[in-house]
């Protein structure tokens, strides 16, 4: 019964002894992407940057139990960071007014430089992006500022590079997103000319589909009226050949063949036929004397 109680009142003072020892300053825990500046009498004793767990007095002596009365800790965050600026205004070279947007990704790389050399280092570097981008775009082409982004990032980047070091900032990718119109008026106009233009390629495009099936159909007919005029050229040797080869295995079918290929003539011809009964040649003489 006497190990509970001891285990019990281990867990309710094991705390607060870590507690008192974490504000004496005996031992400090770092976390991922976070780095620590300790402070003694208003000066800077040393930076921890490694995450896990350290223990001051074994970096900086016996002074790091002075740190929680005469100094301070400060924990800065140094993951990387990532900001996007709209619609900075800028004028094209033709005067237009242009909205653009920006984004960059920063990271502290300096601790020290970012915590005692700006007071605001976060809004400094924003208003150093925005100055630097829009001193950049500033009366451009606006061919040029709507096609050579990539290039006009690289500008801005090193243009802001120097400063955001000096302030402790690691600068990591710049990149002009977007650039837009911001005069309604010019927006409708520029979108009339492109659904112009749309049209007009539309139209083309149906053209030049028409023209090319047109040619293809002209062509096809070509070469099939080319392959039936030598088909019917072909026709008279192919049937007399057969017939020449009918006539000597067997004559009486050749002159049955000839005598319905003239009947199928004749009635193609639609002349007028007279059918007459078996005296017929007593008639057709009856008729001759009636004319004598």
């Amino acid at each position: 019964m006497s190990i509970i109680p001891g285990f019990v009142l281990g867990l309710a003072v094991i705390p607060i002894l870590l507690g008192l020892a974490r504000a004496f300053g005996l031992y400090t825990c770092v976390g991922e992407c976070q780095s620590q500046v300790f402070t003694l009498f208003g000066k800077v004793i040393g930076t921890i940057d490694q995450a896990g767990l350290h223990f001051p007095i074994s970096y900086y002596g016996p002074r790091a139990m002075l740190i929680p009365f005469f100094g301070k800790k400060y924990v800065v965050n140094t993951a990387l960071r990532q900001h996007y600026l709209r619609s900075q205004m800028v004028n094209s070279e033709e005067g237009t007014p242009m909205g653009v947007g920006i984004w960059y990704e920063m990271q502290v790389k300096d601790p020290v430089a970012y915590l005692f050399t700006n007071a605001n280092p976060d809004g400094s570097l924003q208003a150093n992006v925005t100055s630097s981008t829009i001193s950049t775009l500033s009366n451009l082409e606006m061919e040029k500022m709507l096609e050579d982004r990539h290039s006009l990032s690289r500008t801005v980047r090193a243009a802001v590079s120097p400063l955001s070091e000096k302030w402790g900032y690691r600068l990591g990718s710049v990149y002009i997103r977007k650039v837009e119109f911001t005069d309604v008026q010019m927006v409708e106009n520029i979108t009339e000319k492109v659904v112009k233009r749309l049209v007009q390629v539309t139209s083309a495009m149906k053209q030049d589909g028409e023209n090319r099936v047109g040619l293809i159909k002209s062509e096809t007919a070509f070469k099939v009226s080319q392959k039936m005029a030598e088909a019917s050229a072909a026709r008279p040797e192919i049937v007399g050949k057969k017939l020449n080869e009918i006539a000597k295995l067997d004559p009486e079918i050749l002159d049955t063949v000839q005598e319905v290929m003239e009947i199928d003539n004749l009635l193609e011809s639609d002349a007028a036929i007279d059918v007459l009964p078996e005296m017929g040649n007593l008639l057709i003489q009856l008729g001759d004397r009636t004319r004598l």
